[in-house]
């Protein structure tokens, strides 16, 4: 599971030209899942990305978490965070779960994420969604399953 995590000013999602996201100071989520991916693994995930201390204090030092701040989630459903671009120009996607399975997955992210944080914003899984995003810093983070948990 890979999900890079934006810190931004505000963000939102449009789909065939309505709003079906939007948020102000938080994380813009971009989330995706590779084959052998499970619920331990999105479990341990969210544990993390709740516990990341990447806002800033009073002081400009990187020390706050998403709590802190009260800050909102945008996530976004993103199956190209698994491109292998190592042969070829072409992206392949074969690493990246196949859709049925990782809707289950992007479902169960987000059921998690409500009931250990609060309300999630989102977009609509399999669609073509349009992201506007004010960037705070940037600040921007990748949390990689295998990197994290060897997994």
């Amino acid at each position: 599971m890979r999900v890079v995590v934006q810190v931004v000013k505000s963000a939102s999602v449009t789909v065939e030209g309505k709003i079906t996201g939007q948020i102000d100071k938080g994380y813009l989520l971009y989330v995706g899942f590779k084959t052998n991916d499970d619920k331990d693994i999105i479990d341990r995930m969210i544990n993390k990305l709740l516990k990341l201390r990447i806002f800033q204090d009073d002081n400009g030092l990187t020390n706050l978490s998403i709590n802190d701040v009260n800050g909102e989630i945008l996530a976004i459903s993103q199956f190209t965070l698994y491109a292998d671009t190592k042969k070829g120009n072409r992206p392949s996607f074969i690493s990246a779960m196949k859709a049925e399975e990782s809707k289950e997955l992007y479902d169960y992210f987000i059921r998690k994420l409500e009931e250990t944080f609060g309300h999630v914003e989102r977009g609509i899984f399999h669609s073509e969604m349009l992201v506007e995003s004010i960037n705070d810093g940037p600040f921007t983070i990748l949390l990689d399953s295998e990197e994290l948990f060897n997994k």
